[in-house]
């Protein structure tokens, strides 16, 4: 086999490499070179060498010498470094007298006279003030005492320096007290102070406002006509059912009803349904029977429901998150030991973040206002029929008729407490209980005829045939601790 050709400038390459140095600069026509022993190495460059116009008479001195050329290229390049350096400016440093020493401007050296005196006072320069001990206290005349008193600033000081009237700094509290101060001053102008107001005067303004906020409220209207039973007086004393002001609390939270109207919003919500709500609500009852959050939970949390579908538009993969979210918090605002973040992640079967979660929380609590205080009709239920003194088999019956109107988006509009005050009446109708008597006109503020469409609307979604996607609440309340009361035969509308 034939031994493989070599390229003759690869061998000129390699050459090259190894005689011509690496620091020396090499001129680019270099020729060919065929034999390698015939090159001449050139001579190396020194790296200080002087230029060749420099020469002149600077040859090369003796061996001796070098040391002393080394140490004169050494100085130069010292030079040359220090020149590169650009100069260091002084600084000058003000120094700060202490607040108990007057200080005083020292004497120029053209000037002659000395600076005005007064008397009985004493110079002090900057040499005695650094050489006074922390510890010891310096013995100062009573008139500059006196003369830095009337120079202290009224301002709170801080433990670090004391602060001037030439300090740019200045805390949050003491703008607060300075806007206080002012208020207060603009206030004392304006009107007479208390002191000097006749206590008539103050009688007819409290008064006043007292007789407004009733009026408005209804507060205090403890008077029950005769035809109707008293319940509160009953149990006035005791002290869980709050009856000195349970009134006026129903009276309130009717009255914040109209602030949490939900309007009709599932047409501007394009990739949702009823349907979907439906489902969505029939999941919600089921994560309140898991974890055994109480039955305001639920109702907070579809309630917040709504009110986020009615401002925000949520696409179908965001509307698990919306709901899972909305129980988080109404769980957080009604449960003693609410379920953990992790447990609704669990619920949701991981498809949804720990971030995604807390940011639709967050989403949820913006759109609502932060107020959760919202009336929800199990509470107006359970007040209703202890006023009623009905037994608990047919409260758990109306509880049923209000849970399963959850799914039914025709009920969104409805106030909470005609909603709740028709599933009573449905429930009454179904155990053949007589009508609505005086005693629910008066607590509940309604009568018949104003809420009897209301309840031919339940009574037509209980007589709906069921679905099995949306058997839970059925299913619950199927179960004996709720007396089956879901098993209940079914009226028509005409017997309403």
């Amino acid at each position: 086999m034939a031994p493989l050709k070599t390229h003759p400038n690869i061998l000129t390459s390699l050459a090259l490499k190894d005689i011509i140095s690496t620091r020396s600069k090499v001129p680019m026509n270099i020729p060919q070179i065929k034999n390698t022993k015939d090159v001449v190495r050139p001579k190396r460059k020194a790296d200080c060498s002087p230029s060749k116009e420099n020469r002149g008479n600077n040859k090369r001195k003796p061996m001796g010498d070098r040391d002393v050329n080394a140490t004169e290229m050494k100085i130069k390049a010292a030079d040359d470094k220090q020149k590169k350096v650009a100069p260091v400016k002084k600084a000058t440093v003000q120094v700060r007298a202490l607040p108990s020493v007057k200080t005083v401007q020292k004497q120029r050296q053209n000037e002659n006279l000395p600076p005005p005196q007064a008397p009985g006072h004493k110079i002090v320069t900057r040499a005695a003030v650094k050489n006074v001990v922390p510890n010891q206290t310096a013995v100062i005349p009573k008139e500059v005492l006196k003369e830095t008193n009337a120079m202290k600033v009224t301002k709170r000081l801080s433990n670090e320096f004391e602060k001037t009237e030439e300090t740019l700094y200045c805390t949050a509290l003491e703008e607060v007290a300075k806007k206080q101060h002012n208020l207060r001053s603009s206030r004392a102008s304006e009107s007479p102070p208390c002191d000097k107001l006749d206590e008539k005067d103050k009688e007819g303004n409290m008064t006043m406002i007292a007789k407004q906020i009733e009026v408005k409220l209804n507060l205090g209207n403890h008077e029950v006509p005769e035809d109707v039973e008293d319940y509160d007086k009953e149990n006035w004393d005791d002290i869980f059912q709050v009856s000195h002001y349970a009134m006026d609390i129903f009276n309130y939270l009717k009255d914040r009803e109209s602030q949490f109207e939900i309007p009709d919003y599932m047409d501007r919500q394009v990739c949702l349904s009823r349907w979907m709500r439906s489902l969505l609500v029939d999941w919600m009852v089921e994560i309140q029977e898991s974890f055994e959050l109480n039955h305001e939970t639920l109702y907070l949390g579809v309630k917040l429901v709504d009110m986020y579908l009615s401002k925000m538009t949520v696409g179908k993969e965001t509307l698990q998150l919306v709901g899972a979210a909305a129980m988080f918090v109404a769980s957080k605002y009604d449960e003693r030991i609410p379920p953990l973040i992790d447990d609704f992640l669990y619920i949701c079967d991981g498809a949804y973040s720990r971030r995604e979660l807390v940011r639709m929380e967050v989403s949820v609590l913006k759109v609502c206002g932060f107020d959760l205080g919202i009336p929800i009709s199990y509470r107006f239920l359970r007040r209703y029929a202890r006023c009623a003194r009905i037994t608990m088999p047919v409260l758990t019956l109306a509880r049923y008729v209000l849970e399963y109107s959850l799914m039914n988006y025709d009920t969104i509009t409805i106030r909470d407490s005609k909603l709740a005050s028709a599933a009573l009446y449905l429930a009454f109708k179904m155990k053949n209980i007589s009508g609505w008597t005086k005693t629910l006109e008066f607590y509940t503020g309604y009568k018949l005829e104003e809420f009897k469409d209301v309840a031919i609307l339940l009574n037509t979604g209980l007589q709906n045939p069921p679905k099995s996607q949306l058997m839970t609440v059925r299913n619950k309340y199927s179960h004996k601790i709720f007396f089956e009361v879901a098993k209940t035969p079914l009226i028509s509308n005409d017997d309403l």
